[in-house]
């Protein structure tokens, strides 16, 4: 029963998952597909391309977290909490390289001009790109670990990270904590493709509060949460 249990929590294991995920395939396709086409010549690069495409898909990449958490809950044999966590890796780096792809084949078959470096820091644009959705399927265990609703845990993984950046971004002595402890703030920097080592450093500072912090609160929570029922 706890294979069966466990297969069942797979990010991609039940047919509502696998349309969601191509929904979110989908939603990508068409915002690069619009994207290249509304654009000026200099910002058809696939830098400026992967950003709002990979910043769009994210925002549903929280949801697979999400459901990974609810399926914990309602499974009738205990499941380690760290394989469901680990579990949402999967959809999220499916959804960051077909990502990649999309605004690749999406750039290179535009019959529109485009800028005079399109790839540049390509390579960099694509780890990056399946960095921002593993730490967004994270943020959605972490959250969902944490609250008891699916509903208002999806929601909250999106007002609470924006709420944060929005916050530390009113005010000129906060600005510059953006890149260290918002989600948003490593984003812009990953898909820009020009990361440097301090760069490298904040997005490993947004992977420990947001990924690992979130969820090993969520994963106290609810051992605390179980103990009486022990």
């Amino acid at each position: 029963m706890l294979g069966g249990t466990t297969r069942g929590a797979r990010g991609l294991g039940t047919p509502a998952r696998r349309w969601l995920l191509a929904g979110t395939l989908l939603a990508g396709l068409l915002a690069a597909v619009a994207l290249t086409a509304a654009a000026a010549p200099d910002d058809r690069t696939f830098a400026a391309l992967s950003d709002t495409v990979q910043s769009l898909m994210s925002v549903l990449t929280p949801l697979f977290g999400v459901l990974l958490v609810r399926d914990l809950r309602r499974a009738p044999d205990a499941v380690p909490v760290l394989s469901t966590v680990l579990a949402v890796v999967l959809p999220a780096v499916v959804i960051g390289v077909v990502g990649v792809l999309i605004c690749a084949a999406t750039l290179a078959l535009t019959p529109a001009d485009i800028a005079d470096e399109p790839w540049r820091y390509a390579g960099t644009v694509a780890v990056g790109s399946v960095l921002v959705q593993i730490v967004a399927g994270l943020v959605g265990t972490g959250l969902g670990l944490l609250l008891r609703s699916p509903v208002v845990a999806f929601l909250a993984t999106i007002v609470l990270p924006l709420a944060l950046f929005a916050l530390l971004g009113g005010m000129d002595a906060l600005r510059a904590a953006q890149p260290w402890l918002t989600p948003y703030g490593s984003v812009r920097n990953l898909l820009s493709g020009e990361m440097s080592l301090l760069r490298w450093v904040q997005w490993l500072c947004v992977l420990l509060i947001w990924g690992v912090g979130l969820n090993a609160a969520g994963a106290a929570l609810r051992e605390r949460r179980d103990q009486p029922v022990r």
